[in-house]
């Protein structure tokens, strides 16, 4: 599948908000858009352009593809199956995202980024119920456990990107109230599917996002 590989934060400075995708750098006040809060390219830092209402939604959307790191078609296959659930369609499109098991394995603390959960299991080093599970929109479902594989566990040097993901979590703020981790045993539980106000760290106004579906 095709995937951005580019500079993550030329994203976040096109779109002037922090995205979490850099780790621990963003704890060291290192990332791009502290040191040059303006778009990227020759003309970032010319004359600003007030978006249109059109403009501000796609913004919004963009926020959210790029924090979960999904493209166009399967962000709208979400959208859809979010629609038909009952509930507000902008919750429920962030509950979806959050469900994917790469970012369970990102908020679990297994990974600094979301980009580096998708390689842990895209490398076989994750397991979901004492099964492996080599696909990141795999989706985990309340009360599933999430751990790793016996040969990561290991492999030293691995562990030791685990071992600091982790503290860069704590750094964060430790983990959701719908992740359960024990330290001792590596191993992780989504206890529920997150409420809005569990997902405090993400910066977007979903509802643009429906609205812009919506037109």
């Amino acid at each position: 599948m095709a995937r951005y590989i580019g500079p993550v934060c030329r994203l976040e400075r096109r779109l002037g908000k922090k995205l979490h995708l850099k780790g621990e750098r963003e704890l060291n006040g290192k990332t791009a858009i502290e040191r040059r809060n303006y778009p990227p390219g020759e003309h970032g830092q010319g004359r600003r352009v007030k978006l249109s209402t059109y403009g501000i939604q796609l913004r919004e959307k963009q926020t959210l593809k790029w924090t979960y790191g999904v493209l166009e078609r399967q962000f709208r296959r979400y959208f859809a199956t979010a629609d038909r659930y009952k509930g507000v369609t902008g919750t429920v499109l962030l509950q979806l995202l959050e469900s994917r098991l790469d970012n369970v394995v990102y908020r679990a603390g297994f990974a600094s980024t979301r980009r580096q959960a998708r390689q842990l299991v895209g490398h076989n080093h994750i397991m979901v119920n004492g099964k492996k599970v080599n696909i990141p929109s795999y989706r985990v479902k309340p009360g599933d456990e999430v751990t790793l594989s016996e040969k990561a566990v290991k492999n030293a040097k691995l562990m030791q990107v685990v071992n600091d993901s982790l503290d860069i979590l704590t750094r964060r703020g430790g983990h959701k109230p719908f992740i359960e981790f024990d330290k001792e045993s590596m191993k992780a539980r989504f206890l529920q599917v997150p409420s809005r106000e569990d997902l405090d760290d993400i910066d977007v106004k979903e509802q643009l996002v429906v609205e812009l579906y919506s037109r």
